[in-house]
């Protein structure tokens, strides 16, 4: 039984006030906050086993490579890759895309294309854009419709044997559809395109099995799933990873290095030169332990129903438009009242207690669609209330009053 109260709990930051008033957190798309278990992780690694790793015989260096280690094969079982050398650390989603990005450049030529769908976060964008930039080939965009969803027809049309690789993302961080990543990876694969997955957003509220999905990459990063800032993973398949070559040069990535040749490591180490986030690397093994620990069919069902409910709730305010309609959605509600700039609601409910986003959400492609400055974003996580969305509401219309 999912018990919000003992949820609750687990998070120490959710007890204090701002503004003087009871703290409501409503900006997890922009990162998620974290249990206690979590929090005593970080404090037990630097605490007990601080360490360099993989390159020490000492006992501490022995527990941290073992901790570290461990980590990775809790993800790889978490996200069920086929082996754990298909699962590389990385600073976050980000990190993952531009790794991949920097690699293709041995793949993509001059008039070559690389597809990206038109609600990507700028994340997905630029690194595209810079290699089309350097090898000459074409960015090709999936566009959208009026609910925020993908146009599959124009996706199917605009594939072509030009395609080398479909960047897109699973959830959107601004308008939380969920994408029907399936279809598009199948598709993608039959025209010989690789597909590189975006799951930021999703990892902190679906299950993710990438052998199902059959995606070539898939990059999330840590700290929107419980987990710590500067942490992530991508996940390639191992035939990609052998092809790609290195993204960074350095120590641990080395097989042999003179001055006349260096050669590479094996996987996962040609992709992780330096000294790593070990504590990142450890923690977010912690934090998909709890996440599991509460289960994430647990977690999604009461988010959609927070989802619902915040919906129904926000659309009894006059003049409140939501961005983003789409049939499969995940908790995130996109919004805009009347002719309010975003921002000002943002810092007439901050005085409240409430964090929420404003802007564009690093997505300015989608905000020039619906032809808006930004929203303000509520974003929903397991830990909330809908009490709490009744404190949004309130302030909404406070914020209205004030500046209508």
């Amino acid at each position: 039984m999912f018990d919000i109260k003992a949820v609750r709990a687990d998070f120490p930051i959710l007890n204090q006030t701002v503004n003087g008033k009871p703290l409501v957190y409503f900006d997890n798309a922009a990162t998620s906050q974290k249990p206690q278990v979590v929090i005593d992780a970080i404090s037990k690694y630097y605490g007990e086993i601080n360490s360099n790793i993989h390159r020490g015989v000492h006992t501490l260096s022995q527990l941290a490579t073992d901790a570290y280690e461990i980590s990775r094969q809790k993800i790889q079982k978490h996200i069920n890759a086929k082996n754990s050398y298909e699962v590389l650390f990385t600073a976050g989603t980000t990190h993952g895309i531009n790794l991949v990005a920097n690699g293709f450049a041995a793949f993509v030529k001059a008039g070559d294309e690389v597809m990206v769908s038109a609600m990507e976060h700028h994340s997905n964008i630029v690194p595209w854009q810079m290699l089309c930039e350097r090898v000459g080939g074409k960015l090709v965009v999936i566009p959208m419709n009026e609910n925020g969803e993908l146009i599959i027809e124009e996706f199917e049309k605009r594939l072509s044997d030009k395609t080398k690789l479909v960047a897109v993302n699973h959830i959107s961080n601004s308008l939380g559809t969920i994408n029907p990543v399936k279809h598009i990876i199948d598709k993608a694969h039959a025209v010989g395109a690789a597909v590189l997955i975006d799951g930021a957003q999703a990892a902190p509220h679906l299950k993710i099995d990438v052998q199902e999905l059959d995606c070539d990459f898939y990059a999330l990063s840590g700290h929107k799933a419980c987990g710590p800032t500067g942490s992530g993973i991508l996940y390639g398949k191992e035939e990609w990873l052998n092809k790609l070559p290195p993204y960074q040069g350095g120590g641990e990535m080395i097989k042999e290095v003179s001055f006349e040749k260096t050669t590479y490591a094996d996987l996962p180490h040609k992709f992780e030169a330096g000294t790593p986030n070990i504590e990142g690397g450890i923690v977010l093994g912690t934090a998909i332990d709890y996440l599991n620990s509460i289960g994430l069919d647990n977690i999604a069902a009461y988010e959609h129903e927070l989802l619902v409910y915040g919906t129904e709730k926000l659309l009894e305010i006059e003049g409140l438009k939501i961005i983003g309609t789409a049939n499969e959605k995940t908790s995130v509600i996109s919004f805009n009242v009347g002719n309010i700039h975003p921002y000002d609601i943002g810092a007439i409910v901050d005085k409240m207690g409430i964090a929420v986003r404003t802007g564009h959400h690093c997505t300015q492609p989608v905000m020039d669609f619906f032809k808006i400055p930004g929203t303000v974003r509520a974003s929903f996580a397991f830990y909330n209330t809908k009490e709490e969305i009744d404190a949004l509401v309130t302030a909404v219309k406070k914020a209205q009053t004030m500046l209508g």
